[in-house]
């Protein structure tokens, strides 16, 4: 596997959310900025999109945040980033963090994440790209999810070789071992294609 130079983290902007998963998110910005990982993310200074971005610039990392122009204030644009890519829409936001990403990393979130979640895997279903997608199952956080995905299969509506297309892992300290264990793309959409 290629060295994984910028990941991309779906994760929650909620303040009113169990200290266990803004741990989560502190302690995967550490490790991200330690192993030289630029984070590129939802532009939030809040919530779990806050915490890991504050911890990936307190370790000397870089971290770019992208947001559409409406949402600045509802989110509250992280001030800290050197970089805050500001766009038009919620599609041009995802276009932009998908174009600048090597792999992919949900945490723990909310409707946003799960939208995010669930539009770059059907990318992948649809051979859009191949990057790497890790749902990061903190304390079972996502057990509902993955649970659904299960059903979606067993009842015909997926592939069971779909959940190739992902890798669960339990705890942000498993992400960049797993991401080392992933094969080479085989192949590259352009994102226009997308």
């Amino acid at each position: 596997m290629k060295k994984i130079n910028t990941l991309c983290v779906y994760c929650g902007s909620s303040e009113n959310v169990d200290r266990k998963y803004r741990a989560a998110a502190e302690r995967l910005g550490a490790l991200m900025a330690k192993h030289g990982v630029r984070l590129v993310f939802g532009g939030g200074g809040v919530g779990l999109m806050g915490s890991v971005a504050d911890a990936v610039l307190a370790g000397g990392g870089e971290a770019i945040g992208i947001m559409p122009d409406f949402l600045l204030d509802i989110e509250v644009g992280h001030r800290g980033v050197k970089q805050m890519i500001t766009v038009d829409s919620m599609h041009a936001r995802k276009q932009k963090m998908f174009d600048m990403a090597d792999a992919f990393v949900i945490l723990p979130g909310g409707f946003g994440t799960l939208d995010e979640t669930l539009e770059i895997l059907t990318w992948k279903q649809l051979r859009r790209h191949d990057k790497p997608i890790l749902i990061v199952n903190v304390d079972g956080y996502w057990n509902p999810f993955l649970n659904l995905l299960d059903a979606i299969i067993e009842k015909g509506f997926a592939r069971r070789k779909d959940t190739d297309l992902y890798t669960v892992v339990c705890t942000v300290e498993e992400i960049l071992p797993a991401l080392a264990t992933v094969p080479e793309p085989t192949f590259r959409t352009a994102s226009s294609e997308i």
